[in-house]
């Protein structure tokens, strides 16, 4: 199991990155927030996750330990795997979806692509407890309020700036356009707006 990596990162793209270990390239799934603390050229290290399936090795990569916990966590929810694990840390940190489970802010957790109501439920619900492990250092970021739907735009506003410029955009580039690209489509999840970003610099 490999549960961490050292390397030289070879590769950025929207949903992965390639980290080349003693001559080995890695493909690691990660968020956008991950992604965009890494360099192309640059050494990185990234803690891991590997979920094995029958036809296929994934690995996982988490800039810190509670994300990756909460990566766990998310997924002993009935019917919530490890692509909708990363889709809501993609949109909400772990400190974040802590507050909406310990406040049954079920609302909050379906903003998440995939998460409908039934299973924003399901997940408060099931993780109200098993996150109190985590609630000690989410919580040391007071005053935030995820039923605020400007709180959580400037989330993913600084999400996809921080992976443009892992990309290799200046801010004072990337921000303008990532502006643009929310004011234009006001639900769009931090996937989305990335990609919509990347296109409308690639014009430039």
């Amino acid at each position: 199991m490999i549960v961490s990596l050292r390397g030289t990162v070879l590769d950025i793209q929207l949903q992965y990155a390639v980290l080349e270990c003693n001559g080995v390239g890695y493909k690691v799934l990660a968020t956008a927030r991950t992604l965009g603390q890494l360099a192309r050229g640059e050494e990185a290290f990234l803690l891991t996750t590997m979920v094995v399936r029958e036809d296929s090795q994934t690995l996982y990569g988490f800039i810190d330990e509670e994300s990756r916990e909460m990566f766990g966590l998310l997924q002993t929810v009935s019917g919530l795997g490890p692509k909708l694990a990363l889709a809501a840390q993609s949109v909400y940190s772990a400190a974040e979806l802590v507050h909406a489970i310990t406040h049954n802010d079920a609302k909050t957790l379906q903003k998440i692509p995939g998460v409908g109501k039934r299973m924003a439920e399901r997940m408060v619900v099931d993780l109200k407890d098993k996150v109190s492990t985590l609630q000690p250092t989410a919580l040391q970021k007071p005053g935030t309020e995820l039923s605020s739907s400007s709180s959580s735009d400037v989330a993913v506003a600084a999400q996809v700036v921080e992976a443009l410029t892992g990309l290799g955009f200046t801010e004072k580039v990337a921000e303008p356009v990532v502006v643009a690209v929310m004011a234009e489509n006001p639900d769009a999840d931090t996937s989305m707006v990335l990609r919509g970003a990347l296109s409308a610099l690639s014009k430039k």
